[in-house]
C-alpha cells in the first residue's frame, strides 16, 4: 500500500529570530508571530500558515539557552550556513510528514537520520535527525516528521494571507534526486529541474502573498556535506 506523504513546512534559517522576522516582513509583507522553543535543540521559532496543512517556519539558535550536546538541526551550527545567515536569513530546507516515520526511513534510499522525539510546548513529534545536524543533500532532500496530534498543528497558526503556489528543485543530477524522492513517495510534491553539471543545486518556493507572488530561493550550497 502506498504511503501517505504530504508536504509539511518550509524552514527559513536566521542568525537571530529578530532578523528572521524582519526578513519575512520585508519580503512577504507580513509579521509572523512567535511559535515557541525547542529545548532539545536550543532553538526557537516563528510560524504561520501557507494553506492547507502547510506552514512556514523561521528558526534560529536560542542563545539564551545552554547549547545542546550535539549540532543543532537544519545545519544551524554548520560554519558555512552560519556565515550565510549572518549576511541574510535564507530558505534552508523543506519537510514532509508521514504517519509512520520508521517505515518511511526503512524504505528510503538515503538516510533520514535517527528517529527522535522532539517537543515544543504541549506539542510533540517524531523527527528524522542526522547526528551531525546536516541538511539532507544540502537541503534538496526533505526532512521527515510524524506529528503526535489529532489535527495538523498549522490549523492553530496565524493565517496572514500567504499561500504556497509551487515548490521546485534545481539540481545538476536530477535523475539521482528523482530516484531518492521516489523512494519516499515524495515526487508528486515537487518539480525537479535539471541544471548544468557545474551549477549549484537550490530550492525555489513560490508564494502568493499580500504583496503578490514572491519567490524564495535557498542559498547555493555546493560545498556543504551531502
Amino acid at each position: 500500500m502506498k504511503r501517505q506523504i504530504k508536504l509539511d513546512h518550509f524552514v527559513i534559517g536566521a542568525e537571530s529570530l529578530e532578523r528572521g522576522v524582519e526578513y519575512v516582513k520585508d519580503t512577504l509583507g507580513v509579521d509572523m508571530p512567535f511559535g515557541g522553543e525547542h529545548e532539545k535543540m536550543a532553538t526557537h521559532n516563528h510560524l504561520m500558515q501557507l494553506g492547507d496543512e502547510i506552514f512556514l517556519e523561521v528558526i534560529a539558535a536560542n542563545r539564551n539557552e545552554v547549547p545542546p550536546d550535539r549540532p543543532r538541526w537544519y545545519g544551524l551550527d554548520d560554519p558555512y550556513i552560519r556565515s550565510c545567515l549572518e549576511k541574510q536569513p535564507a530558505l534552508l530546507a523543506w519537510v514532509i510528514n508521514t504517519d509512520d516515520l520508521e517505515a518511511l526511513a526503512q524504505a528510503a534510499s538515503f538516510s533520514l537520520g535517527n528517529t527522535e522525539l522532539i517537543s515544543r510546548g504541549n506539542l510533540s513529534w517524531l523527527f528524522g535527525l542526522p547526528e551531525d545536524g546536516r541538511l539532507l543533500a544540502g537541503g534538496m532532500l526533505p526532512y521527515a516528521i510524524e506529528w503526535h496530534t489529532d489535527s495538523h498543528p498549522s490549523n492553530g497558526m496565524a493565517d496572514l494571507g500567504c499561500r504556497l503556489a509551487a515548490l521546485e528543485i534545481f539540481h545538476p543530477n536530477a535523475s539521482w534526486l528523482t530516484s531518492a524522492l521516489g523512494s519516499i513517495d515524495a515526487l508528486e510534491l515537487v518539480q525537479v529541474n535539471q541544471i548544468a553539471p557545474n551549477e549549484c543545486p537550490f530550492l525555489s518556493v513560490d508564494l502568493e502573498t499580500p504583496r503578490g507572488k514572491v519567490k524564495l530561493q535557498s542559498t547555493k550550497v555546493s560545498n556543504l556535506k551531502q
